[in-house]
C-alpha cells in the first residue's frame, strides 16, 4: 500500500497537497475509492481516497493505529562526518533499522571538513534520502538529518540523553551489552569516522559520562559501524 507522510493527523479528514498529490494522481494514477496509508507522529492512518484535484488528494481515515514498525526508543546517531558519499549510505541504513535523528559532526580526525555553511546544501538531499528510507522500511516518522555539530556541539548534545555510547576501538571499552539499557527509553550513539576518534576526544566523552564500548576485535567501516551499532541496540532493546 502506497506511503506518505504529514506533519498532523485529522482523524475527520486529511489533504494531501503538493508533490505527493501529484505523484498518487499522475504517478500512482490511483482513484478516488481506493485506499493507501498516511503517516503522521508515529500514527498510521489508512485512509481512503474521496477526491482528487489537480494539487491536491483528499482523505477520509478509515483506521487508526500507532506505528508498529517504530522502536520504543529513540536512538540520535552523531556520526562524525566521512569521505565522498558515504554518509547518504549511512543516513540510508540507519533510517531502516530505527534511528530516530542523524547528527553529522566534525572531529579532529575527519578528512572530509566541510564547513557549516558547506554541509547545510547537501542536508536536503540527505533528507530526501532519510524520507525514501522511512516509506520503503515503514517508519511512522521521517527521522531529520540535523545541521553539522562541532565535536564540543556534539559532546554536549549528548550528555541530554536517558544514555550515551560512543563506538571506541582502544583499550577500556565494554561490550554492548554490559551498557545498562533497562528503562532507557533515549539513547545517543557517537560514531567516528575513517580515523577514528583520538585519545583527546576519547576521554573528554568519558569525563562527560558517555560509555566506551566496542564491536569485537575486527575493525569495520565507517559505513559499517553504525549499521552493527544500531542493530545491536534495537535488539537489546527488544526491537527486533
Amino acid at each position: 500500500m502506497p506511503r506518505f507522510f504529514t506533519e498532523h493527523g485529522d482523524p475527520n479528514e486529511i489533504v494531501l497537497t503538493g508533490e505527493d498529490a501529484r505523484h498518487i494522481g499522475r504517478s500512482l494514477r490511483m482513484r478516488p475509492g481506493e485506499t493507501l496509508t498516511v503517516c503522521a507522529e508515529g500514527t498510521d492512518y489508512v485512509c481512503e481516497i474521496v477526491q482528487i484535484t489537480g494539487d491536491a488528494v483528499y482523505l477520509r481515515p478509515t483506521q487508526i493505529t500507532p506505528c508498529a514498525a517504530e522502536p520504543s526508543v529513540a536512538v540520535t546517531l552523531y556520526q562524525a562526518v566521512p569521505k565522498q558519499d558515504k554518509l547518504a549510505e549511512i543516513v540510508q541504513k540507519s533510517v531502516e533499522l530505527g534511528v530516530t535523528r542523524i547528527v553529522p559532526v566534525l572531529t579532529a580526525r575527519c578528512v572530509a571538513r566541510p564547513t557549516k555553511a558547506e554541509f547545510a546544501k547537501k542536508q536536503e538531499r540527505l533528507q530526501k534520502i532519510a524520507l525514501a528510507a522511512a516509506k520503503q522500511s515503514g517508519r511512522g516518522i521521517v527521522p531529520e538529518v540535523a545541521p553539522l555539530l562541532t565535536w564540543r556541539e556534539a559532546l554536549t548534545a549528548m550528555q541530554s540523553h536517558d544514555r550515551a555510547v560512543m563506538l571506541y576501538e582502544e583499550a577500556g571499552g565494554v561490550r554492548f551489552g554490559e551498557v545498562p539499557l533497562e528503562g532507557v527509553r533515549d539513547i545517543g550513539l557517537f560514531i567516528g569516522s575513517e580515523g577514528g576518534i583520538s585519545e583527546e576526544e576519547a576521554a573528554a566523552a568519558v569525563e562527560a559520562g558517555i560509555w566506551r564500548v566496542w564491536l569485537g576485535r575486527r575493525i569495520l567501516r565507517c559505513e559499517t559501524a553504525p549499521t552493527a551499532a544500531l542493530a545491536l541496540l534495537m535488539y537489546l532493546t527488544g526491537n527486533m
